[in-house]
């Protein structure tokens, strides 16, 4: 982690704050936790991860200020408890962050995908994200308030060479927070997206049969942007701005932190010269 992630801020973004993060134990969702409790919020982790969730909580502050749920975001009944939990907790829920998600069988041929694969990636990516969308609604609307973010992909804006499953549930994840964009504003509820590019999390790596360094390389390598590398820091600094109040009149965003992936056409061959 960058010794200037954390550094001392004049100004906490999110102070007063309530959060609740699926996928919060690891990967993208602990450095978005990390960030929110820096930025002076009270957060909620919601995950499968049990051990791993109720670790990160303890290290990051007495539980009146950060906490750990189980959740299963494909059970209807565990996220509507995620939520109540923020709620009863912590007083509010101003930032419901739709993070959980997993990357299933990495093959890109149609022939060779796996139907159950395809259902089950759907299933935890876009409806555990529309069940998010939904119980965060519940509360966010009678108090007329709130911000939801979704965890989207580049893959929502190119194609080829991608997971079929992969790429029609975070596709489908834009048209989800598109169409929830304009209801919610009636209530003054926000709803944007954060879309990255290949980020080294622990799911990724396993997905890759490499370790950190190795797929950091390779995806800096296929990207646009030299030099630089994407991390977990940079997805959950995205998330900051659009959760704190300096994106008050932002919404219906989808935010691609990808160094200009999404612009870069093989055809022209930009990729290959360095």
């Amino acid at each position: 982690m960058g010794s200037d992630f954390c550094a001392p801020t004049v100004t906490k973004a999110l102070e007063g704050k309530v959060a609740l993060i699926t996928g919060g134990a690891s990967g993208i969702g602990e450095s978005v936790a990390r960030l929110f409790v820096h930025h002076g919020a009270k957060v909620l982790i919601a995950d499968l991860q049990d051990k791993l969730g109720q670790s990160l909580a303890a290290e990051l502050g007495p539980q009146e200020t950060v906490s750990f749920v189980h959740c299963n975001v494909t059970v209807d009944s565990d996220v509507a408890n995620a939520v109540d939990t923020a709620v009863s907790r912590y007083g509010q829920l101003d930032v419901m962050y739709n993070n959980a998600g997993i990357g299933g069988n990495l093959d890109t041929t149609i022939l060779n995908s796996d139907n159950a694969d395809f259902k089950k990636v759907l299933e935890i990516n876009l409806f555990g994200s529309f069940l998010g969308a939904k119980h965060a609604a519940r509360v966010m609307i009678p108090a007329r308030k709130g911000c939801i973010l979704f965890t989207g992909s580049v893959a929502s804006s190119i194609s080829g060479d991608l997971s079929y499953a992969y790429k029609a549930s975070k596709h489908a994840m834009l048209g989800l927070a598109n169409n929830l964009t304009v209801e919610m504003g009636k209530y003054g509820i926000r709803v944007n997206t954060v879309s990255p590019y290949g980020v080294a999390t622990p799911m990724v790596t396993r997905g890759m049969q490499m370790d950190k360094a190795a797929a950091e390389e390779f995806m800096s390598a296929a990207g646009n942007l030299r030099g630089a590398v994407l991390e977990p820091e940079d997805v959950a600094r995205a998330a900051l701005y659009l959760a704190s109040d300096a994106a008050k009149y932002v919404s219906g965003l989808n935010l691609i932190v990808d160094g200009g992936h999404n612009h870069n056409h093989p055809l022209f061959g930009s990729s290959a010269q360095a």
